[in-house]
């Protein structure tokens, strides 16, 4: 009586605590929208990078002061949520919603900006604005603010001389909203002479007024105050700008006093534009394909599990809205690759779900647990070992790609760690709640069937019924794995890998127009055009890609033009520039953050295993990655930033199902420690595949779908992931076991007596 309140009380405890994190959830999602990347949404992005100049240093300092700058620059042109952010010490992030011109954001953000003060000499002529005049050097005719040209002499002052400005408000003299110019040391006396020459002016007269020049654009040119007398000019190192402005004028002239030029160049190194339409069709296929999926998957998991399935199922949607609240939450922006993680947190949702339905079946047939509440409070318990050790290693992989790497891998380490995170919330806690809840009831009692707890299943029951040996040789599954990835490799050997420009630099464009453009021709078109050199390829019936290694604006534009001239009204999709220097960066970022994250794996499985399991994990997993590259190298596909991220799903994949594998086999051998290793290994498989089928045919669903249904950037992806999950599920069975009974040391047990007991019945 006593275990059942405890029991009991338990339940209502993790109840209370399900609702609240459903509640919190539900709360920040209603109230907090996730932030689209631009792949997603549309717009243009940037990034810039700071160059040090012999008086100046790059670093950290200097692009923060550079982002204030560029902010000003931005919002003075009306560019809703626009972000500015420093990537690193001397890089700056710059996504510009919207704004499908690149041209124009990146002369505003690229151009350095000059900062001059002039004395004026007169009004000048219409006809003199367009062009500085004959005569003294350094002269120039500029339109004031009021469009009257004006005759200029040289600077007088330049923005190294001023340390600052500030707009403010002085209610008591009358004067309003000012604006408050601090200068240097030298400027000040500057700045004296020159008011001090202006004031011999009468008021009104052209020359008592001073212009301030921005990048050949006067900002400001106020009159000198009747109170100054002729020589004497404006003291000290401040001085005031009045005039007639409200608070947002003066801000905004303060701004560009005080910030107007850049402390150091600036370089782009990558610019991506990617048209609204593009991205709306993303979405949308995007949504569909994940509804579609997500149903199939549903609709599999309850013919298979019955009432738990149906439960499994609401879990799942708690999964996907713990997920949004979190990504909202933190502010994190969802990309496509970003989309990556969230379809891996899914399968992994799912898989942790049915680890605990087959351990329960396992109990329940066992007879000596025959209530399927009682079976299912086991099955939480024997399969939490295997939840955390698949989800510890696939959080230390994430942890590290977002540490070491940048770009796409970041994005997709991100959402992968709030999907892992969210997806042990929804299988440990609200399935276990909605579960134990259902099958206690009276009615589950009676038909305990329905609970999907009292039968086996039909994986287990004719593995149970044939009882194969699949470890009896494990040379020979090793020999058809090496087959297999010399088969896979040979095509990078012969055909090569078409790496995206992420990787290489260069530019890419995409088109979409009214008429079908054959890329032969168009590739003839823009050689006669000048680009010879230029890489064209047909993506979908009307849609075309030209990639080169380099093109300025102005040469996109003409190859633009060029292939309008074939295609008829032509749209530009997208428009992705990368800069040699990122693409280097970008791949060696990516094989170091790799690299470290399969050693933490190894370090990972070999503490809590053996040695051996984490070397036969890894080994595994080094076949798949290379089997999936020789398969892309062989279809021609792009090596790009969706691949990659497509690759550290399907690592996440094989190490999943390699985990489990493992745990099987550490928990069979605790039960006997003189078995052969073939046989335990071959017992765990026997036992673990049902979880590896039904699991795998849950994410083929939604792959499935994506591949379908999505545009081309997701049916690449989700066709890695086909392919990926196809080899991850026979690596961990046919390449990871076989290698752990090779590396251990008792090799020759694998020839021992064959049993006359049932290898793959339930576990005692």
């Amino acid at each position: 009586m006593k275990r059942r309140n405890n029991s009991r009380n338990s339940l209502r405890l993790r109840a209370l605590l399900a609702l609240a994190v459903i509640a919190a959830s539900l709360a920040v999602a209603l109230t907090t929208p996730v932030r689209l990347g631009l792949d997603l949404r549309g717009g243009t992005q940037i990034m810039l990078e700071t160059r040090s100049t012999p008086t100046t240093d790059a670093g950290r300092a200097a692009t923060d002061r550079t982002v204030e700058v560029l902010r000003g620059r931005i919002d003075a042109l009306g560019i809703a949520e626009p972000t500015l952010v420093r990537s690193g010490d001397d890089r700056i992030l710059v996504e510009l919603p919207g704004v499908q011109d690149p041209k124009e954001a990146a002369d505003v953000l690229g151009r350095t900006a000059q900062l001059t003060v002039h004395a004026v000499i007169g009004r000048a002529g219409s006809g003199e604005a367009a062009a500085p005049p004959a005569g003294t050097a350094g002269e120039r005719v500029l339109p004031d603010e009021s469009g009257r040209p004006l005759r200029l002499k040289a600077p007088g002052l330049t923005g190294q001389d001023v340390k600052g400005a500030d707009a403010r408000f002085d209610p008591q003299s009358g004067a309003g909203w000012h604006v408050t110019v601090d200068f240097g040391d030298s400027g000040s006396d500057r700045w004296t002479r020159l008011t001090a020459q202006a004031a011999c002016h009468p008021a009104g007269d052209p020359q008592r007024r001073i212009a301030i020049v921005l990048d050949g654009a006067i900002i400001s040119s106020p009159q000198v105050d009747p109170s100054v007398s002729c020589g004497a000019g404006i003291p000290g190192g401040t001085t005031q700008i009045t005039g007639s402005f409200d608070d947002e004028e003066a801000r905004e002239l303060a701004l560009l006093i005080s910030g107007g030029a850049l402390p150091v160049p600036v370089e782009i190194v990558e610019q991506r534009t990617i048209g609204a339409t593009l991205g709306d069709a993303a979405i949308e296929a995007a949504a569909w394909a994940a509804v579609i999926g997500t149903a199939l998957t549903a609709l599999f998991i309850i013919a298979v599990y019955r009432l738990l399935g149906v439960l499994a199922t609401v879990a799942l949607a708690c999964y996907g809205l713990l997920s949004y609240a979190a990504l909202a939450a933190l502010g994190a922006t969802l990309t496509l690759p970003g989309l990556a993680g969230f379809v891996m947190a899914i399968g992994m949702a799912v898989d942790a779900n049915v680890l605990v339905f087959e351990r329960a079946r396992e109990e329940h047939a066992t007879r000596s647990r025959p209530s399927p509440r009682s079976a299912l409070t086991a099955g939480f318990r024997a399969a939490l070992s295997a939840i955390a050790d698949s989800n510890i290693t696939t959080l230390i992989a994430a942890a590290l790609l977002f540490t070491f790497s940048s770009g796409p891998v970041r994005g997709f380490s991100v959402t992968l760690g709030i999907g892992v995170l969210a997806s042990m919330i929804s299988a440990l806690l609200i399935t276990r709640v909605l579960a134990e809840y259902a099958v206690g009831r009276p009615a589950a009692l009676r038909r305990p069937r329905v609970t999907g707890i009292a039968h086996t299943g039909w994986v287990r029951s004719r593995l149970q019924r044939r009882d194969p040996f699949l470890m009896r040789h494990p040379r020979r599954w090793l020999a058809a794995s090496a087959a297999a990835l010399v088969l896979a490799a040979s095509g990078i050997v012969v055909r090569g890998l078409d790496f995206g420009i992420e990787f290489t630099g260069g530019r890419l464009i995409e088109y979409s127009s009214t008429t079908p453009v054959d890329p032969d021709r168009a590739r003839a078109a823009l050689a006669d055009a000048g680009f010879p050199r230029a890489v064209v390829q047909s993506s979908g019936d009307t849609a075309l890609t030209v990639r080169a290694e380099h093109l300025t604006n102005a040469e996109a534009a003409t190859v633009t033009e060029t292939i309008r001239s074939l295609g008829g009204e032509t749209k530009k999709l997208r428009d992705e520039l990368i800069g040699p220097s990122l693409g280097d960066e970008l791949r060696r970022h990516a094989l170091i953050a790799l690299c470290l994250a399969l050693g933490a794996q190894l370090l990972y499985l070999a503490v809590r295993f053996r040695w051996m399991f984490g070397a036969a994990a890894v080994g595994a997993l080094a076949h798949d990655v290379l089997i999936l590259v020789g398969v892309f190298a062989w279809l021609g596909k792009p090596v790009d930033g969706v691949f990659l991220a497509a690759l550290l799903t399907v690592i996440g994949y094989s190490v999943n199902d390699s985990v489990v594998l493992f745990d099987r086999v550490r928990e069979l051998l605790a039960r006997d420690h003189t078995a052969p290793l073939s046989r335990v290994t071959n017992q765990a498989i026997l036992q673990t595949l049902p979880r590896t089928v039904n699991t795998g045919m849950g994410a083929a669903l939604i792959l499935t779908a994506l591949a379908v249904l999505a545009d081309d950037a997701l049916t690449d992806f989700a066709l890695a992931l086909l392919i990926g999950l196809a080899v991850g599920t026979y690596s961990s069975v046919f390449t990871a076991a076989p290698l752990t009974i090779e590396l251990h040391p008792r090799r020759r047990e694998r020839a021992a007596p064959r049993p006359t007991g049932k290898a793959g019945a339930a576990a005692a």
